[in-house]
């Protein structure tokens, strides 16, 4: 089922500017209306402007008028997760059921809900 996501995310991560961590990530997401936008990650020198493929990917859907994340594909070469930023940007665009599957280059997949990597979330409903 993530094969399509995979794919673009994988696509994705051949466009990152990472030449302080060599570490090429890329993204896909994939809105409630079914709309994919990809990202990848966009280092920089001072390091504190970096920013990840997912928050890029789910920020380009965002800026398009999509505010509700139905799944997101995740690529690097060592199959990272998802930093903890970026599952609190997740939460803002999500619920709890949100699919999040990271792989890498060997095709090695894991899949979970977003509620089970950020427990506890801090939610847009705490504001309320």
């Amino acid at each position: 089922m993530a094969h399509d996501l995979r794919e673009k995310a994988h696509h994705a991560s051949t466009f990152a500017h990472s030449p302080y961590s060599k570490a090429k990530v890329g993204a896909a997401v994939e809105t409630a209306d079914g709309k994919t936008f990809l990202g990848c990650n966009v280092e920089n020198a001072s390091f504190g402007g970096t920013v990840c493929a997912e928050r890029v990917a789910i920020w380009k859907a965002v800026s398009e008028g999509h505010k509700k994340m139905k799944r997101i594909y995740v690529y690097t070469h060592d199959g990272w997760p998802p930093c903890g930023m970026c599952l609190q940007v997740m939460t803002e665009f999500a619920d709890g059921n949100l699919e999040v599957t990271f792989g890498d280059h060997m095709g090695k997949e894991t899949t979970k809900k977003l509620k089970e990597l950020l427990t506890n979330a801090f939610t847009p409903d705490h504001m309320e």
